[in-house]
């Protein structure tokens, strides 16, 4: 939950230009042997859970920090897995959104990301030119009623890159913040592609620069793949890899902001096992992409099974602390909530007082 454009690539890891070539080919030539897999049939949904999780959070990826060579590896992974599932690209050149922004310190020591326009406001500052990328496919709806209505199911793949080390280890692997998240919304659009079409078209986003102010959220909204006036609902699923006991235990999760819209009672009525946000207190809603989308107006919650661990951006957040059982289940419930959206009588709406404003809460 809640770095360059000056010219050549520079990396901090000790690799050279070339080393970074060949790891990137290994991973590709891995990511495409095990597509080739998915493609005849032979991976399970638990094996590639598996695979997909290990590999976002693999020490190789060094914390997928916005703008660095992690994150592109992440995002190419991303790619590749859109395409073996036969989800379409939301735009006629592909899958990418060019994402692109300063980091504004100021002279007290701190610092925001912002986009290139505003960061003209900071005179005083010492700028950094950051880019990366969203990822973004379509799976369109069926019903001609109301196949222009859009859900938009979203997760962040980028994490904290490599900082201080603890005990040792100073890659932040992000497994459940939130590799889990990006987990789901890849199996979610999978099963879309290849099942029974939905009656609303869904646009699967895993954006880029949320533990930065979400600034890949703020820049699909600028950019939409699809109007917002036509954008009815947004589900963003973060920290799903450890069960929680107040959601109900393994596979079950909460809703952020549950008291908030209809999305809720939607998800519960059609018997998907989500239940309201158990830590009010901690203000979720506010804390992830879900929240940018519910300033626009449009009904937004996060999914999450986040149950308080100590491990939130820490290097011990990595693949051998994830609950595989629990994550395979998890996904389940996403596609369930996925399904239950795309295909609801009616599309989610604010309770009254529920909308967010800018200026408050």
């Amino acid at each position: 939950m809640l770095d360059t454009k000056t010219g050549s690539p520079t990396f901090g890891d000790g690799m050279t230009r070339s080393a970074h070539t060949a790891l990137i080919g290994g991973l590709l030539l891995a990511v495409s042997a095990c597509g080739f897999l998915d493609r005849i049939g032979l991976e399970s949904r638990s094996r590639r859970v598996q695979r997909l999780l290990g590999s976002l959070a693999a020490d190789s990826m060094a914390g997928r920090a916005m703008g660095s060579l992690g994150s592109l590896m992440a995002a190419r992974l991303i790619t590749e897995e859109f395409d073996a599932a036969g989800v379409a690209p939301a735009w006629t050149e592909g899958y990418v959104q060019e994402v692109s922004g300063v980091r504004v310190t100021l002279p007290n020591g701190g610092s925001r990301v912002v986009t290139e326009e505003l960061a003209e406001s900071f005179p005083d500052s010492v700028k950094e030119f950051l880019s990366d990328r969203n990822l973004v496919g379509i799976v369109r709806g069926s019903d001609p009623t109301v196949a222009d209505e859009v859900i938009v199911v979203g997760a962040h793949f980028d994490h904290v890159g490599v900082g201080a080390a603890v005990d040792g280890d100073s890659i932040y692997n992000g497994a459940d913040d939130d590799a889990s998240g990006v987990v789901a919304v890849l199996e979610a659009a999978r099963d879309l592609a290849s099942g029974t079409a939905s009656r609303r078209t869904v646009v699967f986003a895993l954006f880029t620069g949320e533990e930065v102010g979400g600034l890949g959220s703020r820049w699909y909204l600028d950019h939409p793949a699809v109007p917002l006036d036509q954008t009815v609902a947004q589900l963003q699923v973060e920290m799903i890899g450890r069960p929680d006991s107040l959601a109900g235990g393994p596979g079950k999760l909460w809703a952020t902001g549950y008291e908030r819209s209809t999305m809720g009672v939607i998800l519960s009525t059609l018997g998907v096992p989500v239940v309201a946000d158990p830590y009010p207190d901690q203000n979720f809603f506010f804390r992830s992409d879900n929240v940018r989308f519910a300033y626009e107006g449009i009904p937004a919650h996060t999914l999450s099974s986040y149950n308080l661990h100590t491990d939130y951006h820490s290097p011990s957040d990595d693949v051998g602390r994830v609950d595989f059982d629990h994550l395979v289940a998890a996904v389940e419930t996403v596609i369930m909530a996925v399904r239950a959206l795309a295909d609801a009588p009616d599309a989610p709406r604010w309770v009254e007082g529920g909308r967010p404003q800018r200026s408050g809460r």
